[in-house]
């Protein structure tokens, strides 16, 4: 069994903030298929489905951020899980808006919700991180992380995530690489960096030849003096 619970807090008026797109990353994912109506248990919302024939909990803590290890540890203890088989998906100020890494362990980062779950679940656990971006000076940090999404967000913060629920088979088959994929190419970045192709390498002259190619004009006389005097300086073509 794997648990994917997502972070935010609860009520409409927290709904619409930057700090919930781990609440909007499982909402995403209990639209699809196979998982039940949304019901209350261990101190969160869930709800119980399928993904790759793995049977998954989503939920959404009720604590409100700061102690939503609470929600968490209560539900793994509850099911006798580990770290392992637990991901929690939430917001990251220091990723560029729309961008995910996903990663297994580390530290909080400063993030309150991640902090506690480190102290209630150990921190063992995986962790898809969104970027939300950041206000650039670190007293518009509270009001940028608490503030609704723009409208002008929608066009990355929709298919971000649509492609976690779309390809939420990956997150649950620890096919991490080829999620990270999926979702960059959802938000218009690129799969995978490429590599930049060196230099074809010429083929080494020697010393001489270098010389000839640039002493010699593009057309050298064919007669006379001046003819006779390469003859001799650079020898024939197939010296």
């Amino acid at each position: 069994m794997l648990i994917i619970a997502g972070l935010g807090n609860p009520g409409s008026k927290y709904a619409g903030n930057r700090h919930n797109i781990g609440f909007m990353a499982v909402d995403a994912i209990q639209r699809r298929p196979s998982f039940s109506s949304w019901s209350k248990k261990f101190k969160a919302e869930i709800s119980e489905g399928e993904i790759a024939g793995e049977r998954v909990l989503l939920m959404k803590p009720q604590t409100f951020m700061n102690l939503s290890g609470e929600a968490v540890g209560d539900a793994m203890r509850f099911y006798k899980l580990a770290p392992k088989d637990i991901v929690v998906i939430y917001d990251e100020l220091d990723l560029p808006a729309g961008k995910a890494r996903i990663k297994t362990g580390g530290g909080h980062g400063g993030h309150n919700g991640i902090k506690s779950i480190d102290a209630h679940c150990g921190k063992d656990y995986r962790r898809l991180r969104l970027g939300i971006g950041h206000p650039g000076v670190k007293d518009l940090v509270h009001a940028h992380v608490l503030g609704d999404f723009a409208k002008a967000d929608q066009v990355w913060v929709s298919p971000l995530l649509d492609a976690i629920a779309d390809n939420a088979d990956m997150l649950v088959k620890g096919e991490d690489s080829q999620l990270m994929n999926k979702i960059a190419l959802a938000t218009g970045g690129k799969a995978s960096e490429e590599k930049p192709q060196a230099a074809k390498k010429q083929p080494a002259q020697s010393h001489i030849h270098q010389a000839r190619n640039a002493a010699q004009p593009k057309k050298l006389p064919a007669t006379g003096p001046m003819a006779e005097m390469l003859k001799k300086m650079f020898g024939s073509k197939g010296d």
